[in-house]
């Protein structure tokens, strides 16, 4: 008699996706490649998703959802607002382990960008996400790790921008890993705005479950 499949948590197959969909991307995704990869059946995921287009509509809304909770995994991390800031550019950083990697995020972007439910999660994301980046900023002032004045709502639209441009321009050049390429724009972006007694934080390690890491 065979085993009985084992039912893996939502949170192991949204993390799996996260890794599949780095690989392939999210057309070349298949059922079967994300069932090999969370260890269960194609079945038991139609049966909880209903279909592919539903398990990656269910993980765009876990993924704006737990926005909140990334940011605060981040800031417990570290004592420093902005050393937690950095380590968020460390995250999206991630995105560039590899060209390919990096194109299969942006396939991602492409539906998000065409599919109108999917549009709806990926805006919740980055209105909670810039809600996030503008409490880290504050409490980075409120530290004196940041001058005070600083508009804390332009610069969290500006870490933003940077941080996307930072790495499609990676995409171009390619003369450095992407991380450092991201970490170099942000610092050079912050330079204005540091007292000039402060210094520098560590980078980050706790990240949202759906970035790829490399083992």
């Amino acid at each position: 008699m065979s085993p009985r499949p084992r039912k893996a948590s939502d949170e192991e197959v949204f993390a799996a996706a996260g890794r599949v969909i780095a690989r392939l991307g999210p057309a070349q995704l298949r059922l079967a490649d994300l069932a090999a990869e969370a260890g269960v059946t194609a079945g038991a995921l139609v049966q909880r998703f209903g279909s592919k287009r539903g398990l990656l509509l269910a993980l765009s809304e876990r993924a704006a959802s737990e926005t909140g909770e990334v940011f605060a995994g981040l800031r417990a991390a570290h004592r420093s607002p902005l050393a937690a800031l950095r380590a968020y550019g460390d995250c999206m950083a991630q995105m560039g382990e590899s060209p390919g990697t990096l194109a299969n995020f942006l396939a991602w972007l492409q539906l998000d960008l065409t599919d109108a439910d999917f549009h709806r999660s990926v805006l919740a994301q980055a209105r909670a996400t810039r809600a996030a980046l503008r409490g880290l900023i504050e409490a980075a002032v409120a530290a004196g790790e940041l001058a005070r004045g600083v508009d804390a709502d332009r610069l969290a639209r500006a870490v933003e921008v940077t941080l996307g441009g930072s790495l499609m321009a990676w995409a171009f050049y390619q003369d450095r890993p992407a991380s450092i390429w991201v970490r170099e724009d942000l610092e050079f972006l912050l330079v204005p705005w540091r007292p000039r007694t402060s210094e520098k934080g560590s980078g980050g390690k706790w990240c949202h479950s759906s970035f790829p890491r490399r083992k």
